[in-house]
């Protein structure tokens, strides 16, 4: 099962502390519906046993940049090295995906995730049922 989640790609924000109470900063909480709701757009259907994600992260290319610059960014000879970072990339997604393509995060056995440049700024993840 594979969904694209359109726009720069977002990272789990650390949680907030405020009147007694910790929460989850409302921008993440959208982001997670987001991924939630596309991945049912998509006809996605929980898997009960172990599961591998693919994540890849395509940050726009900077307009401002020298053309020179701009292709290799899109030929993948430059890399983007800038935030969110990786890992909170990742997690934001899975936990967007928790309840709806698996029970629980603690499913997912294996992750492949990349950072590139793209014209479209966007995440595709990629979900796989693991085969024992």
């Amino acid at each position: 099962m594979k969904i694209i989640i359109p726009g720069e790609p977002r990272g789990k924000q650390r949680p907030r502390f405020g009147h007694g109470t910790t929460y989850t900063p409302s921008e993440t909480v959208k982001y997670e519906k987001e991924v939630k709701a596309l991945f049912y757009q998509a006809g996605g259907k929980k898997i009960s046993g172990p599961v591998k994600l693919e994540i890849a992260a395509f940050y726009g290319i900077p307009q401002s940049a020298p053309s020179e610059k701009r292709n290799r960014m899109d030929d993948g000879e430059i890399l983007p090295q800038k935030k969110p970072d990786l890992d909170n990339v990742v997690k934001i997604i899975m936990d967007g995906l928790n309840g709806a393509a698996y029970d629980d995060d603690k499913q997912v056995v294996g992750i492949t995730a990349y950072k590139l440049y793209d014209y479209s700024p966007q995440v595709m993840v990629t979900i796989t049922g693991v085969e024992l």
